[in-house]
């Protein structure tokens, strides 16, 4: 799907920024709405319905003399608010941040990825089409803050034989490499299998380790060495 069309919302407080990122996207991605604040963010999401959204982590709330700094909206606040709204828009944060604390917040909201304002074009590009055929995409330095946030939350102690035995021989092999970050067209062509049947199995193996996302999963098997 490399060439598949894209559309995206572009959400930052900086005009200059909005104009130089939609310049430097590649043809195959559509800009269909931006948004400076949190306020105008969900309603343009809400009104465009995009494929992707990028999303800067701080951003004014939109609310006036109510909010208290520039920064009184996260970008976690948007995915919040539009995300039910738009189940099959998902958010890809781009920020000057690599701090920890927005990493995981971003992420924990319900965010796809996290990338930095210091990639270029075609990385954003990619990233975007990554995050649209449902692929978690980080900057290689962010990722490990993702790991241990996550590896932590699902249980580094659990005993790790006893909870793949719940999972047939086909589920661990799909489980690897999903949590590897191979997307699921590479796993049916990696199995020979049908991109239908390894959805089936990815919700299955979910099921069975209660996690609830592939970030979790990605967390799980890292934990305990397993990728």
């Amino acid at each position: 799907m490399a060439d598949a069309r894209v559309r995206v919302v572009i959400v930052d407080d900086h005009s200059i920024f909005r104009s130089g990122l939609r310049a430097d996207l590649d043809a195959s991605i559509d800009v269909v709405g931006e948004a400076a604040d949190a306020a105008a963010a969900v309603a343009v999401i809400e009104a465009t319905r995009p494929d992707v959204v990028l999303l800067d982590v701080h951003l004014p709330s939109g609310q006036g003399a109510a909010a208290s700094g520039p920064e009184a909206a996260g970008g976690e606040t948007v995915i919040r608010a539009a995300g039910p709204m738009v189940p099959t828009t998902r958010f890809l944060a781009l920020s000057v941040s690599d701090a920890a604390e927005d990493v995981v917040r971003v992420i924990r909201a319900g965010a796809r990825g996290y990338i930095t304002k210091g990639s270029s074009g075609a990385e954003v590009s990619q990233a975007v089409h990554a995050v649209a055929e449902g692929d978690a995409v980080f900057s290689p330095r962010l990722a490990g803050f993702v790991l241990d946030a996550f590896g932590a939350a699902v249980g580094e102690t659990a005993a790790t034989s006893d909870e793949l035995d719940r999972l047939s021989a086909r589920e661990q092999e799909v489980m690897r490499l999903i949590a590897r970050g191979y997307a699921y067209k590479e796993v049916a062509a990696e199995l020979f299998i049908s991109m239908k049947t390894v959805e089936s199995h990815v919700s299955a193996v979910l099921r069975k380790l209660q996690l609830s996302s592939r970030y979790e999963l990605t967390a799980w098997a890292s934990a305990r060495r397993l990728l």
